[in-house]
């Protein structure tokens, strides 16, 4: 499906959907546990891989409208009796690699294109040291990934500057293991916070986990059960932050976006209220209520380090198009190995729509002074990241924008676009 967007002006009040990344852990953690019930969840394509991956290890995930209902596995996954298929979530892959790693079996996971070009040879590495089989099929360290336990715990050590997620899979299931796991990082740790929103997770299931000084550390033996037997998921900072965008590039003068449903949390991605005002948005979060509002504004290019925050390289690209001067995202390399190389996505696709931006390894650099926007037809990279960032330079481009393989906001944002049209936006969305 292909979105078409015309220059658009956006008012109003919209809700942020709950996080992915709080939704993956709580889903495993609550099928970590005897049984959970998780409130407020983002059911997407993405999460429900986790859903499925769940059921595949031995528990059940019954959902309605506002939570999920798990019948947990208590700790010891079983063995999966047919391949799990991820899909294209990357998190449920590495969170489930570990998990995987529990079971007295084999267990194979794979998904689809895009997930089996993405690195996971450390973590393989990691359980492999741990005691269990841990390969890839093809000897590339990509999916499919053959799994085999139990690991009992043990010291290991990984490197922190591929992606977070592989030590956020080992505190998970640590916590389970006889011994505990205690994990030394080889380099710097990137996405730091996302480890953080782990931390903060297995806290609210009563599970102890901790930062040391060369890394992180979990005791074996722990039970997952949160208190009241419930999770309440908070909102995506990820996905706001193209609200918020939105606004600050095309609010109708003397209106303002305000977006509901941003409280305060680990997430690092709350980072972009700091970057909007850096770069000279009017905005204001009122923490105590999570509502944050913010109004079009005369934008300003910064330097900014996405070091912990990748997520948002591709909203931080998009503002700095549109903004006056220079915006410089630095220490970058890391975005590349997402659901695509977002860093030359997005550089080639705001190239394409008139932009002037200059790629390196590790920074991507846009000169809004020189560029001027304009509709043209550009590729999402069946990422929803890639599609909701173009979608908010639609929103000033001069003419249409249209933006293929829309659907992917499914991802994380399934009614993206309804909430932008309820804002105002000139939305066409169109069979391919």
């Amino acid at each position: 499906m292909d979105a078409e967007l015309s220059q658009s002006r956006v008012r109003g009040t919209a809700r942020a959907p709950p996080s992915k990344s709080y939704t993956h852990r709580a889903i495993l953690a609550a099928g970590y546990s005897d049984d959970a019930t998780v409130y407020d969840p983002l059911v997407s394509a993405d999460t429900k891989a986790t859903m499925r991956a769940v059921g595949a290890f031995g528990g059940n995930v019954t959902r309605d409208d506002t939570r999920l209902e798990v019948d947990g596995f208590g700790g010891r996954p079983g063995v999966a009796a047919d391949v799990i298929d991820c899909a294209n979530s990357g998190t449920t892959m590495r969170l489930v690699t570990a998990c995987a790693a529990l079971a007295d079996g084999i267990t194979v996971l794979t998904g689809d294109s895009s997930l089996r070009s993405r690195p996971q040879g450390p973590l393989l590495d990691a359980v492999s040291d741990l005691g269990g089989r841990a390969e890839s099929t093809r000897d590339n360290g990509q999916a499919p990934l053959v799994l085999k336990g139990p690991i009992s715990g043990g010291d290991v050590s990984i490197p922190g500057d591929v992606s977070s997620q592989y030590i956020s899979a080992l505190l998970m299931a640590g916590a389970v293991t006889e011994k505990g796991i205690d994990i030394d990082l080889e380099t710097e740790l990137k996405s730091a916070p996302y480890v953080e929103i782990t931390l903060e997770v297995l806290r609210a299931f009563g599970v102890d986990a901790e930062a040391t000084e060369d890394g992180f550390s979990v005791a074996g033996g722990q039970t997952y059960d949160p208190e009241g037997g419930e999770y309440h998921v908070p909102g995506d900072f990820s996905s706001i932050s193209y609200l918020l965008a939105a606004g600050a590039v095309a609010a109708d003068e003397d209106h303002e976006v305000v977006v509901e449903g941003a409280y305060p949390s680990a997430q690092g991605d709350a980072a972009i209220v700091d970057i909007l005002e850096r770069m000279g948005a009017a905005i204001d979060w009122d923490r105590e209520n999570g509502q944050i509002t913010v109004e079009k504004s005369n934008l300003s290019g910064v330097t900014v380090d996405v070091g912990d925050t990748p997520d948002l390289l591709p909203t931080i690209a998009t503002l700095g198009a549109i903004a006056d001067g220079e915006t410089r995202i630095e220490n970058c390399e890391h975005v590349r190995y997402k659901e695509t190389d977002r860093v030359s996505a997005m550089a080639d696709e705001l190239t394409e729509m008139g932009a002037v931006v200059d790629e390196e390894q590790d920074v991507l650099t846009v000169k809004g002074g020189e560029t001027s926007l304009s509709g043209a037809t550009v590729d999402g990279y069946h990422d929803h990241r890639i599609v909701m960032a173009l979608s908010v330079a639609g929103l000033v481009a001069n003419g249409t924008t249209r933006i293929r393989g829309s659907e992917h906001v499914d991802v994380s944002f399934p009614n993206f676009f309804d909430v932008f049209t309820e804002l105002g936006a000139d939305v066409r969305l169109r069979e391919e």
